[in-house]
């Protein structure tokens, strides 16, 4: 694990860029590292660090328990959950995960991956599950034309809605949105930035307003679109087996029971593995119990002593 210790000044300037990382090699999974920073004012709440690392407000809570996200204090210890295990499946175009309130943006290069934080759809509008989907267009300040059934959802709150909302600092669409095939789907800003990590939205996908400008720069018309809903992911590193848990969606956790849901998962990578796995249950029921939202190593020992010296993903 790394620590960063940064000056208030600095971290004032930092800019919320996309996180490029380089993708692991074949049959391995794990992106980026965890890090460490301390807390630089009183006056920081976890948000400020949130936006600065690339992170959202749900993510960074769940990798610090006990620390009070709206006055963590000066010189706490605040960890950066800023490794990752790579979605399943194919590690091409878009890849949306709603349990982890994250996007991956996979280069066309086929050696580096963007992800980012992500804001999505809150009970009663959720934001759908989608395969085969891709890119329409990329559209620079957005005019917002609020459906009937958010009007009168807003009406229903005592706030009447425009029929049209013109680009501005009043438009939830920010200053990009990026149209899906889905109808009625997008992946865009947001004119409050504070939900980022959160489930604020009426379906669509909200994103900090500075990684949507580099994100629009970035997705060509066309790229392919998936999303998927994956509070546990397993992974290989180097050899070993690693489980990330997170927390499930509200109206998912009668069905998604992360003790469960980590054993099925690590039962499946066991019966992928060409050789045999020892899996530490201590430790995966830790991780189960922790929802941290970081990968956990649950395997004991080595699992790369193949014949052909290679080592095989759980999730290819």
């Amino acid at each position: 694990m790394r620590k960063l210790i940064l000056l208030f000044g600095a971290l004032c300037s930092l800019h919320a860029a996309a996180l490029t990382l380089d993708l692991p090699p074949p049959g391995e999974d794990l992106v980026g590292e965890v890090t460490t920073v301390k807390v630089a004012s009183y006056e920081d709440t976890i948000n400020v660090y949130a936006e600065a690392y690339g992170l959202g407000f749900r993510q960074l809570v769940a990798a610090n328990p006990g620390v009070n996200p709206w006055v963590p204090g000066a010189g706490t210890e605040l960890v950066l959950p800023l490794q990752f295990i790579l979605p399943p499946g194919e590690r091409a175009g878009i890849v949306i995960n709603l349990a982890e309130m994250r996007l991956y943006h996979y280069r066309p290069d086929g050696r580096t991956v963007d992800t980012y934080p992500i804001g999505i759809g809150r009970e009663g509008w959720q934001t759908p599950l989608v395969a085969g989907a891709k890119v329409l267009n990329v559209i620079k300040d957005p005019t917002w034309v609020p459906p009937p059934s958010i009007r009168a959802d807003h009406l229903a709150m005592g706030h009447r809605l425009p029929a049209v909302v013109p680009p501005g600092p009043d438009n939830p669409m920010g200053p990009w949105a990026v149209q899906l095939s889905t109808r009625g789907y997008y992946i865009h800003g947001t004119n409050k930035e504070l939900g980022i990590g959160m489930r604020v939205s009426a379906g669509c996908i909200r994103m900090y307003n500075r990684d949507v400008t580099e994100f629009a720069h970035r997705v060509a018309k066309g790229t392919p679109v998936r999303i998927v809903n994956a509070p546990v992911k397993v992974g290989w590193k180097q050899g070993a087996l690693y489980v990330e848990v997170h927390e499930a969606l509200e109206e998912q956790r009668e069905v998604h029971v992360a003790e469960a849901d980590v054993a099925d998962a690590l039962h499946q990578a066991r019966r992928l593995s060409p050789v045999a796995v020892e899996i530490d249950w201590a430790n995966a029921k830790a991780a189960a119990v922790r929802k941290s939202g970081m990968p956990v190593r649950v395997s004991v020992g080595d699992a790369a002593g193949t014949a052909d010296g290679h080592v095989y993903a759980a999730n290819p």
